[in-house]
């Protein structure tokens, strides 16, 4: 049977599934073989995990895990149980890649000239980038006729308006490509067409996608086009994240380097892996640990965070011209509920009604009937849309 094979892969983890093409006529109907992951790559704990279309744990055997796996044999050990698999044939892999630039606005098949050409996109998004692209060429070198698919994160906003993402810089800079590009596309496009599924006749004309995980950014999307997305140049700008600092004074950053005598690198990795929710409390990245946490720092951790995304659900909602309806997907937007109540109470101002019956039971609509903006909890599946656009290119 032909499947499509997604894989999302980071610096850390490498993440899987595999879809029957079979399904893959709508989005509606297309539904995961198995789903699986990787994580603690690259000099954390190796761990595998794999289940069902269901959900269910599935036994699996990739050999005996190392004490540290690097991506690259993470892969190789991937390809070699599908390779066993005996009623598995590949019509396509899809990628999730990071960075488009300017040029690549739609999923493409890639080719050497186009994987050349992502790579040298890699001071754009210079953590993520490198590690999205890795197993191409593994893949190639082993299946050299098997299409491959690259699915950007940037491209749902690269049809914003030309002043939501220019900077006030100069203007030679600006053609260089130094503009806001906004991320997380995948979920957003993922919720932006299964949104008519959930809200029925409810008006979808102006809406803001809160994805709220690791990485976290909200994105304002009217009549189904992204118009505004916190996130700009970097996948760092926006809210506060796990570890990631969130939109910052530049000057700050200046006093850093120059005043304090930090490196590039330094900064680099105290804004990214040492800020956010981690830096804030001293405790944890992970908001599940900080909602079950006594302690006075975390509290105030998650004060910020709820804080900030007020901050810019106001500011995308100016973008709109007002506001229709408030999602909340990805891990902290779909299972903490006092993290929804803490951002829905902050927008009461724009008419958000929170059910707090509803938002305790993590149903799919969490604001009052009458409230005049909803509130939703819709979870995002970006390996889902990443196999669509795939079987889609093939076909």
């Amino acid at each position: 049977m032909s499947h499509i094979l997604t894989l999302n892969s980071g610096s850390s983890s490498l993440k899987f599934a595999l879809y029957p093409l079979t399904g893959a006529d709508s989005l509606d109907t297309l539904s995961p073989r198995y789903r699986g992951k990787f994580s603690g790559l690259n000099g954390g704990t190796p761990k595998l995990t794999l289940v069902d279309g269901e959900g269910q744990p599935v036994p699996v055997d990739m050999g005996e895990l190392p004490a540290r796996l690097e991506l690259p044999d993470a892969t190789a050990r991937l390809l070699s149980w599908l390779d066993e698999l005996p009623d598995l044939a590949l019509a396509a892999v899809g990628h999730r890649v990071v960075h488009g630039g300017r040029a690549y606005h739609r999923p493409v098949l890639l080719t050497p000239e186009i994987t050349a050409a992502l790579g040298e996109l890699e001071s754009l998004a210079p953590l993520p980038q490198p590690f999205c692209l890795a197993p191409v060429a593994p893949l190639a070198k082993r299946h050299p006729e098997l299409p491959q698919v690259a699915c950007f994160d940037t491209a749902f906003h690269a049809d914003q308006p030309e002043v939501a993402r220019q900077f006030a810089l100069p203007r030679e800079m600006t053609a260089r490509g130094l503009i806001r590009y906004g991320f997380h596309g995948l979920s957003y496009d993922f919720i932006n067409q299964v949104l008519p599924h959930h809200l029925g006749d409810a008006p979808r004309e102006r809406v803001i996608v809160a994805h709220l995980g690791n990485g976290a950014s909200l994105c304002a999307i009217r009549d189904g086009v992204s118009v505004a997305s916190t996130m700009g140049f970097t996948a760092i700008e926006g809210m506060p994240m796990g570890t990631r600092s969130g939109s910052l004074d530049p000057g700050l950053v200046l006093h850093l380097i120059q005043q304090e005598g930090m490196s590039v690198e330094e900064v680099t990795e105290l804004l990214y892996k040492r800020s956010g929710l981690l830096g804030v409390s001293g405790i944890s990245g992970d908001m599940r640990e900080l909602l079950d946490s006594p302690a006075e720092e975390a509290r105030e951790a998650i004060e910020l965070y709820a804080y900030r995304a007020v901050r810019e659900i106001g500011s995308l909602a100016a973008a709109l011209g007002g506001l229709d309806q408030l999602v909340f997907t990805a891990g902290i937007g779909e299972r903490a509920g006092p993290v929804r109540e803490a951002i829905c109470r902050g927008c009461e101002w724009l008419g958000l009604e929170l059910d707090p019956d509803a938002n305790h039971h993590d149903t799919s609509r969490i604001s009052r009937a009458d409230s005049r903006v909803g509130a939703w909890v819709i979870p995002t599946d970006e390996e889902r849309m990443i196999a669509w656009y795939s079987a889609k290119l093939i076909n």
